[in-house]
């Protein structure tokens, strides 16, 4: 590699979302001149701790919280203009500049009205008909999507022709209020309406509009570090997720590249950020799901010390012991170069610890998460029992300084998954971090 050019990390969530990966990136952007959003919407919910002050945020990039710090939205990214100006001025009200930094693909499919009334009439349609939901955010991320792959998304370079965009959204709005009215026994969405509030944002949205593709490739020429930011995680990849029960994009790692227009050579280090433990949000096959909701058990320690509650929707988590088969497939998908452990401190006063190793399956054992829901809903977890600690891990910044039982616990998943650990968090606050490995700097 030409040492004149930058060295890039892409950060993904290597279980169903949730696993700290705001965090993280708000910490390494320390070493980065770049961090990038690459897939998803608003539907992610990165939550940030600096100095006790929780930030949370869905659209823009971690990296925003780190002043100076150029920040791009990828082409990947589906955006709601009205949700993106919400967080502007919400950042903007405590004294974070945006709007100089932030940097918009021209290629992003938007966003629109009629996108979130559909994703939100059909989970009530699923309901009402006995189906289990799929357990969407209701955002519209979905429908976004599928715009997008049918060829007929409204774009953010649309914006900048109003003529041309009043005329395609015209012809989606027809299709679409043709579906919520007749099928979906929903209210129509009124075009003038989601006509004005498009060509009022679009005025706002236009300083910030670029080629990022370009952008990152010249910046990525000129030295600088760069930081992928995934939304989500692996297991609610539209591919390799458990399928059905996924997000509408692709979270893994390789689409970093096809959702910010870099090549795949330029994606030097893979970080897959896991909990301590396992969660998820929403319906779907969960092994190693324990009964959380009941005090005085290890599922419900969980979540109530991890505070496990949802940033975007304020469900509860679902909790459950650590899964080393799963992230072996999480592993496998991304290519991941080392780990970071968060939320290792929630785990403090259990006095076992139980890690599945593998399942059975119709009566036959497997050491790695099987392909979609229908196969992940038979397995039956094996599990390998450790013991727990008693100390507090909370703010602990060094390895030596944690409970031997705690070392070991890390070295099993360790040598259970074969990914090294390069990073261990300890609480919400970005200081309180253990280093082993730096991503930004070559091992």
């Amino acid at each position: 590699m030409n040492s004149t050019k930058g060295r890039n990390v892409v950060v993904v969530g290597t279980q169903w979302g949730d696993e700290g990966k705001g965090k993280l990136v708000d910490w390494l952007t320390e070493s980065a001149q770049g961090v990038v959003r690459f897939q998803g919407g608003h539907n992610a919910g990165h939550t940030l701790v600096i100095n006790g002050v929780k930030t949370a945020l869905n659209l823009i990039p971690s990296g925003i919280m780190r002043p100076g710090i150029k920040c791009y939205i990828g082409n990947g990214v589906v955006l709601s203009t009205e949700q993106l100006f919400k967080e502007i001025d919400r950042l903007e009200a405590i004294g974070v500049e945006v709007r100089s930094r932030l940097r918009v693909s021209e290629a992003c499919p938007l966003i629109l009205p009629f996108h979130a009334a559909l994703d939100a009439a059909r989970e009530t349609g699923r309901e009402t008909a006995g189906s289990e939901r799929i357990g969407t955010t209701g955002k519209g991320i979905g429908p976004a999507y599928e715009d997008k792959i049918a060829r007929r998304a409204l774009r953010v370079q649309d914006l900048k022709h109003p003529e041309r965009f009043a005329e395609k959204l015209r012809v989606l709005l027809d299709l679409h209020n043709h579906i919520l009215t007749t099928y979906l026994n929903a209210p129509a969405i009124d075009f003038d309406t989601v006509y004005a509030s498009a060509m009022h944002d679009a005025e706002k949205l236009k300083p910030m509009m670029a080629d990022v593709s370009r952008e990152l490739n010249d910046a990525h020429q000129a030295g600088a570090n760069l930081l992928f930011e995934g939304a989500q995680g692996t297991l609610l990849d539209i591919d390799h997720g458990t399928y059905p029960y996924v997000t509408s994009s692709n979270c893994v790692a390789g689409n970093a590249a096809a959702g910010s227009g870099v090549g795949p050579g330029m994606l030097h280090y893979i970080l897959g950020i896991t909990k301590a433990y396992c969660t998820r949000v929403g319906g779907g096959p969960f092994p190693t799901e324990l009964d959380w909701e009941k005090p005085g058990t290890p599922g419900y320690h969980m979540s109530t010390v991890g505070a496990e509650k949802g940033v975007v929707t304020g469900r509860s988590r679902r909790c459950g012991w650590f899964d080393a088969a799963l992230l072996k497939r999480s592993a496998q998908v991304n290519g991941l170069t080392g780990l970071c452990i968060t939320k290792l401190d929630v785990l403090d006063g259990l006095e076992e610890l139980l890690l599945c190793t593998g399942y059975e399956l119709d009566g036959a054992h497997t050491d790695i998460l099987p392909m979609g829901a229908d196969d992940i809903s038979r397995c039956k977890p094996v599990y390998e029992r450790l013991e727990g600690w008693t100390q507090s891990t909370v703010g602990v910044t060094r390895y030596e300084d944690l409970p031997p039982a705690a070392r070991l616990y890390l070295q099993r998943i360790e040598h259970v998954t074969g990914v090294p650990v390069a990073i261990i968090s300890t609480s919400p606050d970005r200081d309180h971090t253990i280093m082993m490995q730096h991503p930004f700097l070559p091992s």
